[in-house]
């Protein structure tokens, strides 16, 4: 037997190397969008590197690996009559009357992908949404990078040495915001930067901003002993939210003065204490004046002005969904950041008290302790006084019950701003007990997005800035990750050739040694030159971290929890209004990896069973 046949006979093949927004046709009183749905589900109804960087995202059915970023020009360009070589014989092949579909016949030659796109992990009917909630700091406020997070880190390192004794040279520390990305691991232990994938495993570390050695790396964080790390211990943080940007930058910089040795102060704190007393000072900025006080004097400066931000808001309201602001900001701030986006300027006293902003929404509640709000049914509500933000108590749901028939409008009519609360209150005020019918937009991935849906069964929209960057690199690199992923394919399958040849009975020892050992050796090139154009691509996403949602050729950790917990995502807030509250989102079919190998248009199934060749 030939070595060619070799795969036939075990069942394997030889293969060749693959070389406008919507507008909703009436406006709707909330209690008639209630009475026409009852669920916001659409109703149609190994960790050995095995996967490949191109992946087929199983959950979305408009991911950014398409072919095309095309302008809104070429998209109008590109309509009448131009479906034909898509859709045309797949409706044919179904029996389908192609005389019955004049619509399709005006859809693009290809589907146009833009970074401003919403995705779909979970199949959504949005007219099922009875109320869409929205977070304000980076959600509905997105803010000047790096000018924001200046604020907070000069404020943090003045603190640091004017507050706890530190040494001043932390003053002449410089903010780095390039340096981090979303999704990493803080090891406050040992002082470690993690990226890990889907499967725990970390793929890159750091201590502060020096790199780790492969060896070092598997030695601190391989799998010993029977027991794998979960990085949910008390001294692993997960940077989930841009805002931690500050405390990765700061806290790595102290790493490193501690590690210099030239300083007694330094030599007597852990890398954890360094890191708690980074938090505090960091977390005091934001309560203090430091950062706030700055914003409101010149937001021009800080906050970045969404013109879409106010029509989006106002359409969902006209199309009878109840908008409510859920933030962990205090009614000072809110009112300062909402002001400017409503008004796109810097307002006077008098407007600002005015807080004609608030027409945006049905509810606001501020200071809600996120994920606090959506865990402890205890936490009491307060109503804010707008004018002066003084603080009321409330009975809050005894309170709405005990106003009998529409106790939560009688509630809202004395007012609709409010401080703290818990689920129960929002729910009582949104006349709703069914978690599927309330969307909550955020960007914070646990205390948005993983707490309101794992806890209360909400609807969740994570916004990423990022993703635009992701996307418009992703689609540049393509050639690239082409390269990568065949020449991936190629060792995968060049193993499963040398296994067969191992297992062969009609081939000699000595014939199986030359064989393999040749096999080896092409395996060693490919490996090296792989290596290589792997480490290539992610630097084009990031010269440390590579790709925000591959960690090697897995899904990182943050991709794994944006696929599992983010119903949609998208760059902005104001994407929503680009979308129709009528509007269906779908995902593709979700596949393992014998499908997608059944799939490709180089492979077939030789269906014999090897153990009776």
């Amino acid at each position: 037997m030939k070595l060619r046949d070799i795969m036939r006979s075990f069942g394997g093949i030889v293969r060749p190397l693959a070389a406008t927004r919507s507008q909703s046709t009436s406006t709707r009183l909330f209690a008639d969008r209630k009475a026409e749905v009852s669920s916001s589900y659409e109703v149609d109804s190994d960790e050995d590197a095995e996967q490949r960087l191109d992946g087929e995202d199983s959950g979305s059915a408009t991911d950014h690996h398409h072919e095309q970023l095309p302008t809104l020009e070429q998209v109008q360009q590109s309509t009448c009559g131009s479906s034909t070589n898509r859709f045309t014989s797949v409706l044919q092949q179904v029996g389908l009357d192609l005389s019955h579909f004049t619509h399709v016949s005006q859809l693009p030659l290809k589907r146009p992908i833009t970074p401003y796109d919403i995705f779909c992990n979970r199949e959504i009917k949005m007219s099922g949404i009875l109320a869409i909630g929205f977070d304000m700091d980076y959600t509905l406020a997105q803010y000047q990078q790096p000018a924001f997070d200046r604020l907070a880190f000069d404020g943090a390192k003045r603190k640091l040495v004017e507050s706890l004794g530190y040494p001043k040279a932390v003053l002449d520390f410089e903010y780095d915001h390039t340096h981090w990305t979303r999704g990493l691991i803080i090891d406050t232990q040992r002082g470690n930067f993690l990226k890990i994938d889907r499967h725990r495993y970390v793929r890159v570390a750091f201590h502060g901003r020096r790199k780790i050695s492969s060896t070092t790396r598997k030695l601190l964080y391989s799998r010993t002993f029977n027991k794998v790390i979960s990085f949910t211990e008390k001294h692993f943080v997960a940077c989930d939210t841009l805002f931690q940007f500050v405390d990765c930058d700061l806290y790595s910089k102290l790493i490193e003065l501690r590690d210099d040795g030239e300083s007694e102060f330094m030599d007597l704190k852990t890398y954890e204490d360094l890191y708690r007393d980074v938090r505090e000072c960091v977390d005091l900025c934001h309560r203090d004046g430091v950062i706030k006080d700055e914003v409101a004097r010149d937001p021009e400066k800080y906050i970045v002005l969404d013109k879409g931000m106010v029509p989006t808001l106002k359409r969902y309201r006209e199309d009878g969904v109840k908008v409510f602001l859920l933030t962990n900001s205090l009614w000072e701030y809110t009112s300062t950041a909402m002001n400017y986006l409503y008004h796109g300027k810097l307002v006077d006293d008098e407007t600002q008290k005015r807080n004609e902003w608030l027409e945006l929404f049905d509810i606001c509640i501020v200071g809600s302790c996120k994920p606090a709000f959506m865990l402890d049914p205890y936490l009491n509500l307060f109503r804010v006084q707008p004018e002066d933000g003084t603080l009321r108590n409330t009975d809050g749901t005894y309170e709405i019950a005990a106003y009998g028939k529409d106790g939560a409008g009688k509630f809202l009519a004395q007012g609709k701003v409010f401080q703290g609360g818990n689920w129960k209150h929002l729910h009582a005020l949104l006349e709703t007990e069914a978690g599927e019918e309330i969307m909550y937009v955020g960007d914070h991935l646990y205390s948005d997005v993983l707490r309101s849906k794992r806890t209360l069964g909400w609807r969740s929209v994570f916004i990423m800035p990022e993703l635009e960057d992701e996307m418009r690199t992703f689609r540049e690199q393509q050639p690239l990750l082409r390269q990568v992923t065949a020449l991936r394919q190629l060792r995968e399958e060049l193993c499963v050739y040398g296994d067969a040849i191992r297992r062969s009975v009609d081939v000699s020892e000595e014939d199986k040694t030359i064989a393999l050992a040749g096999i080896f050796e092409e395996d060693g090139l490919i490996k090296q030159k792989l290596s290589h154009l792997a480490e290539e691509w992610h630097k084009e996403f990031h010269l440390s971290w590579g790709a925000m949602f591959n960690a090697g050729y897995q899904d990182s950790r943050f991709a794994f929890y944006v696929q599992n917990y983010a119903c949609l995502y998208t760059s902005r807030a104001s994407n929503l209004g680009l979308v129709s509250s009528e509007r269906a989102f779908r995902t593709g079919l979700e596949r393992l990896p014998h499908d997608k190998l059944l799939d490709e248009v180089d492979t077939e199934l030789v269906d014999m069973d090897p153990w009776e060749t």
